[in-house]
């Protein structure tokens, strides 16, 4: 196994994985899937914060979808995934599906803060 910089994302990896142009093994494979699914979930968990903070903060429920910043996220992960060499084939619906939950789970949020 060769010792290679990591790229900066993935920095939060543990230095035990084996980076996958290096797995020979499904074994590598797989741990090396499974630790960045344990960050995705830590992620996740960020961003839906960051989604009920936008609920709490929004004047009216009116304000919760707003298809310019939608455009706008768009836009920058196509931006980021083509500089880094990210297929948009895969990154775009992946974005799509993440910013559709990211608004219905801040519309559930602004409905449960707004209702006390």
């Amino acid at each position: 196994m060769t010792q290679q910089t990591k790229p900066s994302a993935l920095s939060l990896i543990p230095d035990q994985i084996v980076m996958p142009e290096d797995c020979t093994l499904m074994t590598e494979v797989r741990a090396g899937v499974d630790a960045i699914d344990r960050h995705l979930v830590e992620l996740f968990i960020l961003r839906t914060g960051y989604m009920e903070a936008a609920a709490r903060i929004k004047p009216t429920r009116e304000h919760v979808y707003d298809q310019w910043r939608v455009d706008d996220v768009l836009e920058k992960v196509k931006a980021q995934a083509e500089a880094r060499g990210l297929s948009t084939a895969f990154s775009q619906p992946v974005w799509e599906e993440i910013i559709k939950r990211s608004i219905a789970h801040e519309y559930d949020t602004y409905d449960e803060v707004r209702s006390d």
